[in-house]
């Protein structure tokens, strides 16, 4: 099995440039509305691609495709674990991440947003990680 993960650390890349840009922008400007919420969509992002990937690398241990297909998120996660693809503690900052996108879907208030925002830097390096091992793994460039 195959996955590409060239789109996975595009997005990363680009939440990277969007925290950065962010960081740069001053608190009280429209720069700074505009490139948190960057940030947030760049997590939410990510969130979502890293997870499609990590279920689709699920298929490659066996078990039926459509019951890797009907899993829910945390229990991607879960799996993913199992077969040594991410740490326990990995799952535990995943599931955090996915909370928190949770809640940004019910609340978007600016309280959010510096939840979203505390969670970038691990995020980031999970999400990389992430994104690094499926690559080796999994990756064009296999053998």
């Amino acid at each position: 099995m195959r996955l590409n993960t060239d789109h996975l650390l595009r997005c990363i890349r680009t939440l990277e440039s969007s925290l950065a840009m962010l960081n740069d922008a001053a608190p009280d400007s429209i720069d700074y509305e505009v490139f948190r919420n960057a940030v947030v969509k760049g997590f939410e992002l990510v969130l979502e691609i890293a997870g499609t990937l990590l279920r689709k690398s699920l298929k490659a241990y066996g078990g039926s495709p459509k019951a890797v297909d009907e899993l829910f998120y945390k229990d991607v996660l879960r799996h993913a674990g199992k077969h040594g693809l991410i740490s326990p503690e990995e799952i535990e900052r995943w599931f955090a991440y996915r909370d928190n996108r949770n809640n940004t879907a019910h609340d978007y208030g600016e309280g959010f947003a510096l939840l979203t925002l505390a969670l970038m830097p691990a995020f980031l390096n999970d999400a990389r990680r992430v994104e690094s091992m499926l690559r080796e793994k999994f990756g064009d460039d296999q053998a």
